[in-house]
């Protein structure tokens, strides 16, 4: 009987929109061995990443609370936004490029469903339960005491490994340290990141446990972004109708002309998605390249040329373009970013001065004192590196004068690292002093980081009526 593969409707599900599970074959090929060793080495990096420090600092950090993020050694606040655009400007752009040029090469190969997915979960089902078609017929036997004991374990080691990617997920967002404390510490004292475990680990079991490609196929919008990212000209697994079609039935009538295809159905048999990449480029596909290590294997059997499905354009390989338009203007887009993102860290400082007017009256007199006129600022000075800051206050060169006076409670201030202080200022003059003419004076911030000295100066105005 002539097998069929459904394109009406997801082959995730029968007529009746229920779940249809898909059990894919197990391939052995080039790209298989190449994406086992890059997943191993995402996995590893998401693992251990968290432990690296640069510069005594955690490597990645997205403190969201306390409004820091530390880069691989570059510390951003919230006022850094700027940079941070930059930075998300880099990856999406980036992703588009990729997109543009290899296609979904991002699902296949980097996605964290993908990694996690097939470089652990998919290897969990095939060590514990067995192939694919011991894990369909244990799935459709009845409940016995051989399914609950291997369920049961599989859930299990479902868990742990849940919990495993869940903590090394809340270690970028709370840091190593802090996580190791909440680790010792009973739930009570850390409410928000236990019921963030709990949430996590309970939507990672689902998701690896029952929803899986669904993911991908339902609810990753980058499936729907693909057709516009992608064109004539970039990459995807394709199958060559040319050299394939008309496919072979049984041993074939002689005379007849026929293609390299068997029509063995093996490209759909290891399919995480359960399509039939024969029928081109589809939403559904995720460029895993299982198809075409499949299709090789049988190629080889049969004593053809590889590559009947093989990575290729709809342009073909004579007349693709890797860098068209598209790509160009992804490309000068991430080029632009990355200019951006150099200028403002040049013009970024380790520290933060500023002086606003405190609220309320905007000058005081004293009657029968020579400097009879005060003015009250705020100082707000931050330090922005991991080392101790002094700041020294002093009235600019030509503003020194017995007719003016600035008070500060701590001059010089020596700030910690990180750290924020916000001090009074009050500016005492005589109004007959004959620079405030314009009102405006100027102050001299010196401020030093472990022998460095930076220079800063700052101009305001004085009311005095």
């Amino acid at each position: 009987m002539k097998k069929e593969v459904i394109t009406q409707r997801l082959s995730t599900m029968n007529e009746k929109g229920e779940r249809v599970f898909i059990y894919a074959a197990k391939i052995k090929g080039h790209y298989q061995r190449l994406k086992l060793k890059v997943h191993a080495f995402l996995i590893l990096l998401f693992l251990i990443l968290p432990w690296i420090k640069v510069n005594g600092e955690q490597s990645l950090l997205l403190d969201i609370a306390n409004r820091r993020f530390n880069v691989f050694g570059l510390i951003l606040w919230a006022h850094d936004a700027p940079l941070i655009f930059f930075i998300l400007a880099i990856v999406v752009f980036g992703l588009a490029l990729a997109t543009a040029v290899w296609g979904r090469v991002w699902c296949g190969w980097a996605c964290p469903q993908t990694v996690f997915l097939d470089g652990i979960f998919r290897k969990v089902d095939e060590f514990i339960e067995g192939n694919h078609s011991k894990r369909y017929k244990l799935d459709k036997a009845p409940w016995d005491f051989r399914k609950v004991r291997i369920k049961s374990f599989k859930y299990m080691v479902y868990l742990i490994l849940s919990m495993i990617i869940t903590h090394s997920f809340l270690a970028y967002f709370v840091g190593v340290e802090e996580l190791k404390d909440m680790v010792r510490s009973p739930p009570s004292e850390n409410w928000f990141s236990f019921m963030f475990i709990v949430l996590t680990t309970s939507s990672l079991m689902f998701n690896f446990l029952w929803f899986r490609e669904q993911f991908c196929i339902i609810m990753c919008p980058y499936g729907r972004f693909q057709s516009v990212l992608m064109d004539e000209n970039s990459l995807a697994p394709l199958y060559d109708a040319k050299r394939g079609e008309p496919r072979r039935q049984g041993k074939g009538e002689e005379g007849k002309a026929e293609g390299d295809c068997i029509d063995c159905f093996k490209c759909v048999a290891v399919c995480p998605t359960g399509i039939d990449i024969r029928n081109g480029i589809q939403m559904e596909c995720v460029a895993c390249t299982a198809c075409i290590d499949a299709c090789d294997g049988i190629m080889e059997k049969v004593k053809k040329p590889k590559g009947l499905i093989r990575y290729n354009s709809e342009a073909g390989e004579n007349k693709r373009k890797m860098f068209g338009a598209r790509s160009l203007v992804y490309a000068i887009s991430i080029v632009a970013a990355i200019v951006g993102l150099t200028f403002f860290l040049n013009k970024r400082t380790p520290y933060a001065i500023s002086m606003l007017r405190q609220k309320g009256i905007p000058f005081r007199h004293a009657q029968g004192e020579v400097l009879g006129y005060s003015n009250f600022f705020k100082l707000y000075a931050k330090n922005q590196v991991s080392k101790e800051m002094k700041v020294t206050v002093a009235l600019s060169e030509q503003y020194r004068s017995d007719n003016i006076k600035v008070i500060i409670p701590q001059n010089p201030l020596v700030i910690k690292p990180e750290g924020v202080h916000r001090l009074p200022v009050f500016v005492k003059f005589s109004k007959d002093y004959k620079f405030l003419k314009n009102r405006d004076l100027t102050l001299d911030f010196k401020i030093e980081i472990e022998g460095k000295v930076y220079l800063k100066t700052k101009s305001f105005h004085l009311a005095f009526d």
